[in-house]
């Protein structure tokens, strides 16, 4: 359910009118000063909560997934954890592998989780695992994801402006192969020193325009000279990829007067979030 944002904007524009525009303003600010102004109550509907999920698999980890509750969109956004969600992984092979509650902060990505699994897992290209979520109200949020084929980063390379030494920055080119058979989606992130701090660089792209073809990912002069960059190509599913752009655009549109309200396109079914398994090559650079 989307509630629209109601707000009001006040601007005082620095223009000079005459003739009849003057006299149109001049009339408009005798109306508001006359009290013909009225104020009137929206009354928003109900939202129930849903459950949230934010579950990202990858080979030789333990999976661990995130499970909140959302709010009213204009309610205070303090998270709301559920103690009582059932959080099962379907593996590929037809196991089942119950992830137990257990709140802590992955020290590799510095992302919170409320939920673990008991071992790592094995991932193959091809493979579909699946995600069922319940609650003692009665709730149910289920999800599945396939690992895409990986697609290696053939060359990072970097080069610096011709400004005085203590002036100098680089930008840096990524360069992939796109593979020709399929669609294909991808996320590029560049991190200064850990992948735990948010992205200096970040595109998503498709390989609409260049299906087959090589990728050449630039970026602005930003770099300083002996940066240690993590650059990390994600090869994803389209379903991923069209989760990102939607949480793209709600975020462009939010607080937006004139813009186009946004949904976010979930990936799984019963409730809000992303499950999905995330297939990347990753390459570690010293700028010099």
């Amino acid at each position: 359910m989307r509630i629209p944002l109601i707000s009001r904007i006040l601007d005082t524009w620095p223009v000079r009118l005459s003739g009849r525009a003057a006299r149109l303003a001049a009339a408009g600010t005798l109306l508001a000063g006359c009290g013909l102004q009225q104020d009137i109550d929206v009354v928003l509907p109900a939202y129930p909560p849903q459950l949230v999920v934010e579950a990202y698999l990858e080979d030789g980890q333990v999976p661990r997934l995130t499970v909140t509750e959302s709010v009213e969109y204009l309610a205070t956004p303090t998270p709301q954890v559920p103690t009582d969600v059932t959080a099962t992984l379907l593996l590929p092979d037809g196991q089942r592998q119950t992830l137990r509650f257990a709140p802590g902060l992955d020290a590799r990505t510095g992302k919170a989780y409320t939920h673990l699994g008991t071992q790592a897992l094995t991932i193959r290209a091809g493979e579909t695992f699946g995600l069922d979520l319940t609650d003692s109200q009665g709730r149910r949020v289920t999800g599945t994801a396939t690992a895409p084929q990986p697609v290696p980063i053939d060359t990072v390379e970097w080069k610096f402006n011709d400004r005085p030494e203590e002036q100098r920055e680089a930008y840096l080119l990524t360069r992939f192969r796109d593979p020709a058979a399929t669609t294909d989606y991808y996320r590029l992130q560049i991190h200064r020193d850990s992948i735990s701090r948010e992205p200096e660089v970040e595109y998503t792209v498709e390989d609409r325009l260049n299906n087959g073809s090589e990728f050449s990912l630039g970026t602005s002069y930003r770099f300083d000279p002996n940066d240690t960059l993590l650059v990390t190509l994600y090869h994803l599913d389209r379903a991923y990829f069209q989760f990102l752009q939607s949480v793209e655009d709600a975020r462009n549109a939010n607080g937006n007067p004139f813009g186009q309200p946004a949904g976010i396109r979930s990936t799984v079914t019963g409730g809000l979030g992303v499950f999905t398994v995330l297939v990347y090559d990753r390459r570690r650079v010293i700028v010099r």
